[in-house]
This record gives C-alpha cells, sequence and structure tokens, in this order.
C-alpha cells in the first residue's frame, strides 16, 4: 500500500550493526535494490520518452520490477532477527502490500498491466525506492547521511505517498470486473478442503481497507 517501507537500518552511527559480516549484508542487499529499483527508472524514463505513451510499460520493466520488490521480503527477515531496528509486523503488512499488488493483481490480471494508473504507483515507487535505499546505504557507513538525501528521504513521501496509493488502487478497480467474471483463484464448495474463498469479494475488502489504513500510514510517517 506504501510507497515506502519502513525497514530501514539504523539512523545514528552508534546504532549501526556491530556485526561486520551483518553490515556487508547489509550494504550489498541496499546497494543491489537501489541499482535495481534505478534500471527501472531508466527503462521507464527511455520508454515514456521513445513511445510518448505508457502502453506497453509494464512489459518493459516486469521482470526487474518482480525481482526487486519479491526481493524486498528479506526486509521482514531483516527486522525479525534484529538486523535492522524496525517493526517487523508493519514491515511484513507494508512488504505485502506491494508483493500483492506486483503478482495478485499486475501479473495475474492482463487487464491491469495498462493504463496510466500503473505509470502512477510505478512512478511513487521507483523514486521512493531509489532515495530509501540510497539513504539505507549511506546510514551503514562511518559518516554522517548527506544532507540533501535526508532531506529527499523526509519529503518526497509527502507527495509519492499518495500518488503511489491513487495509483494501486485505480489498478486493483481496473482488475475487478476481469476477477469477477473469470473467478480468477475462487473456489466453490462442495470441495476437499471444504472451505470457500471469492477473490472479487477479498479485492473488494482490500480496497475497503486502504480507508482505515492510507490515513493512519501517512500521519504515522509525518510524525516520526
Amino acid at each position: 500500500m506504501s510507497p515506502e517501507t519502513s525497514s530501514s537500518p539504523p539512523r545514528t552511527r552508534d546504532s549501526r550493526p556491530n556485526n561486520t559480516c551483518v553490515t556487508a549484508y547489509l550494504v550489498a542487499y541496499n546497494v543491489i535494490q537501489m541499482l535495481g529499483w534505478l534500471a527501472i527508472m531508466v527503462i521507464m524514463v527511455n520508454h515514456i520518452f521513445s513511445n510518448k505513451s505508457f502502453g506497453l510499460l509494464y512489459y518493459e520493466v516486469v521482470s526487474i520490477l518482480q525481482i526487486c520488490q519479491t526481493a524486498a521480503i528479506l526486509e521482514i527477515v531483516h527486522a525479525m532477527t534484529g538486523m535492522v531496528r524496525s517493526n517487523w509486523v508493519l514491515t511484513a503488512f507494508q512488504v505485502y502490500s506491494r508483493v500483492f499488488l506486483v503478482w495478485g493483481i499486475v501479473w495475474s490480471v492482463p487487464a491491469a498491466q495498462h493504463g496510466f494508473q500503473m505509470s502512477l504507483w510505478l512512478f511513487a515507487w521507483t523514486i521512493t525506492e531509489i532515495v530509501r535505499y540510497t539513504f539505507y546505504f549511506f546510514s551503514l557507513l562511518p559518516g554522517p547521511v548527506p544532507n540533501f538525501l535526508v532531506w529527499c528521504r523526509y519529503t518526497f513521501f509527502i507527495v509519492l505517498y499518495p500518488i503511489g496509493v491513487t495509483g494501486e488502487l485505480m489498478t486493483i478497480f481496473s482488475a475487478l470486473p476481469s476477477v469477477r467474471d473469470t473467478k480468477l483463484y475462487s473456489f466453490d464448495l462442495p470441495n476437499k478442503w471444504n472451505i470457500a474463498f471469492n477473490y472479487y469479494y477479498y479485492l473488494c475488502f482490500i480496497v475497503v481497507s486502504y480507508l482505515p489504513v492510507f490515513p493512519q500510514l501517512y500521519l504515522h510517517m509525518l510524525i516520526n
């Protein structure tokens, strides 16, 4: 849901990991993610300027997007194991919302792969992640994080978060008719598991959940 996750390394030098191997791993992880999202940005900008449209943008970035966003699941592990000082429950919720959109919506429903709505959250996610992982990289090094990077980290989300959420909601809405008509990922009774599941109603629940959750997360980031 959010264009940003909370699985961050410590902000100050004194609170950085004491274990050299952990620090080296986190540095490598953040550099790889930063380069991955930077590649997405380059591809996205080149596509828009070359084609003057957002029509086939998904097919240009799909592989890197899936790899980078799925790899973010590691941030839940980082938080759970104490490698970073973050709330693993909040981190899990935020990572799940993104991974779910990438795989459960866009990859699963071709109708959601086109249109301006996808470019909204992709644009918001990409800028946020480039700044976020660069910030984390410098946080793990001796010395202070560059002031400009700190400003970007705690300012850009004010605009990018609403843009990202708007694009996410529009993308889910664009997938609803297809999910309803095809009964995607749904199963009725009777069956050997003796349970029923309707993916269409689940997506409707996800949309409704944005109403109470979005303001809370947004205010949380503003205050913190």
